[in-house]
């Protein structure tokens, strides 16, 4: 399927919320690394519609995504891409893909656009717990680190009250969260 709707809370926390989760909830002991490589119009076109364009490098699979606001979360339409193409892109020789065409022609946004703007590296651990997908990321991206607690639920309800308790349960106050791409776009020079 191309396209999905992501249900997801986030926090961002301190270096020790994050061993406190790390410690009490059965993350793996290893994390996963991944890499998003993050695109944008000069004029920030993908931002004033309120989505996000990246691929996501990830045991050596290459995903594209546009993320767009939807009622229940995140409207996230996907195409594959070759390690060719995905280098291609970083290089600036964007090329279409159907699903992502589609979705950018329909904001008037061309392909030709876009640019290239950095990288931000995730060290991830995922596990499910109480029916929904529990997070936890380190992040790098131009000079910062950054940790994240993420869950993600089928059902908004179940969702925001499974990470609601979490919180309280280990004593992390709820912050105000901007998403990986928002964060790596407000720390460039």
């Amino acid at each position: 399927m191309a396209q999905e709707i992501e249900i997801e809370y986030k926090n961002l926390l301190t270096k020790d919320e994050f061993q406190r989760l790390l410690d009490n909830l059965p993350f793996p002991e290893y994390s996963e690394v991944q890499t998003n490589y993050y695109f944008e119009t000069k004029d920030f076109q993908l931002k004033e519609n309120g989505s996000a364009l990246r691929i996501r490098e990830k045991n050596g699979s290459y995903r594209l995504t546009l993320k767009e606001p939807h009622t229940l979360g995140l409207l996230e339409t996907h195409d594959v891409l070759t390690k060719q193409e995905a280098t291609d892109w970083v290089n600036g020789k964007i090329i279409p893909k159907e699903h992502i065409a589609k979705q950018l022609l329909e904001k008037g946004i061309a392909f030709e656009s876009l640019s290239y703007y950095g990288s931000l590296i995730t060290e991830r651990r995922e596990a499910q717990y109480k029916g929904v997908l529990i997070v936890l990321d380190i992040s790098k991206y131009n000079g910062k680190t950054d940790y994240e607690f993420e869950l993600e639920a089928q059902n908004k309800d179940v969702g925001l009250e499974t990470f609601l308790n979490i919180l309280s349960e280990y004593n992390i106050r709820k912050k105000q969260t901007p998403n990986k791409i928002q964060r790596f776009f407000e720390s460039l020079p």
